[in-house]
């Protein structure tokens, strides 16, 4: 994982990611018993171990320590976040993906529909990018209100990012209100990744992961933990299959051997094929929410019945 994996290198091949420099001139002097090799070709998996990643020179229980120490506090911040929107009338979703899968296409797609059909809803956009200010000026063209965050080195946005960026949406008064707050979207484009950016919670209501056709279907089994973590998969630039060699329905299927309950959609932002289902799903968050015993039982009934059809499909 990224928190341990050499993010906070400083460039000269010292790491400095556990607190500590220590150069590399000491390449195979440490054991990698955590390290599974393939007796039939020789591949090796180093994630095998307690830590599920390999960190020369630290320990599976040193890296599991401090994963846990920084997620720790990351957590902590997350936490703060998830109650300043909740106060703020805000459902923040984190949108997560490869780079050049068009998460920022369809986010201005996305603001464009919603001004039609739901004038009513607020809109904002945390970007998440090494550099450039590029996808925030995209969506800042459409109308709706963006804040970049430019992560230098970094592969992905952390909770005390998102923390500054929501104050700066805040201080220059892009609709968010305490008390009864009309209903407001945070959509927060995640750096393109599909590694790191699975780990860090950063208070958000969702993980939706788009994947594009173009990436092919095997994904979801090469990037588990994206895809356990996310609650919906937009299978993006369905416009493109006539043209490419992609089994939607195995997609499918290895997304959901990964995630039994992940929903799926599959859209084109170019087209807008599908982007009524979309919309349909994000509108959900924003209508009123009925907390009665009845309805909590209708939604544990229809999880249940989700689940059920999943591991039907799955034993097929």
């Amino acid at each position: 994982m990224c928190v341990v994996c050499g993010c906070a290198d400083a460039g000269d091949g010292t790491n400095k990611t556990a607190g500590h420099a220590h150069g590399h001139e000491h390449a195979h002097d440490h054991s990698h018993d955590h390290v599974q090799v393939d007796p039939t070709h020789g591949d090796l998996h180093f994630g095998a171990g307690e830590a599920r990643v390999s960190v020369p020179g630290m320990s599976q229980a040193r890296t599991v320590k401090l994963e846990a120490d920084i997620l720790g506090e990351n957590q902590r911040i997350a936490k703060q976040n998830r109650r300043h929107f909740e106060a703020h009338g805000v459902t923040a979703l984190n949108l997560l993906s490869s780079p050049g899968s068009g998460k920022t296409t369809l986010l201005c797609a996305t603001i464009e529909a919603l001004s039609r059909r739901a004038p009513g809803v607020d809109v904002a956009v945390i970007e998440g990018d090494q550099q450039t200010s590029f996808d925030a000026d995209r969506i800042r063209a459409t109308g709706a209100p963006a804040i970049q965050v430019n992560t230098g080195k970094g592969c992905h946005l952390d909770a005390p990012m998102v923390a500054e960026a929501f104050g700066q949406l805040h201080s220059h008064d892009h609709h968010h209100h305490h008390g009864q707050a009309p209903a407001s979207l945070l959509f927060i484009e995640n750096v393109g990744n599909l590694v790191c950016p699975a780990l860090w919670d950063l208070g958000e209501a969702a993980k939706v992961v788009v994947l594009s056709v173009t990436e092919g279907e095997d994904k979801p089994l090469k990037y588990p933990d994206m895809f356990a973590a996310a609650e919906l998969m937009l299978l993006n630039k369905v416009d493109l299959l006539p043209h490419l060699r992609f089994d939607v329905q195995r997609c499918i299927d290895m997304a959901r051997r990964v995630n039994p309950m992940l929903q799926v959609l599959q859209l084109s932002a170019t087209t807008g094929e599908g982007m009524d289902a979309w919309l349909d799903w994000l509108l959900e968050w924003t209508a009123p929410r009925d907390d009665s015993q009845d309805a909590l039982r209708a939604r544990v009934a229809a999880l249940e019945a989700e689940l059920a059809q999943a591991r039907a499909a799955l034993e097929g």
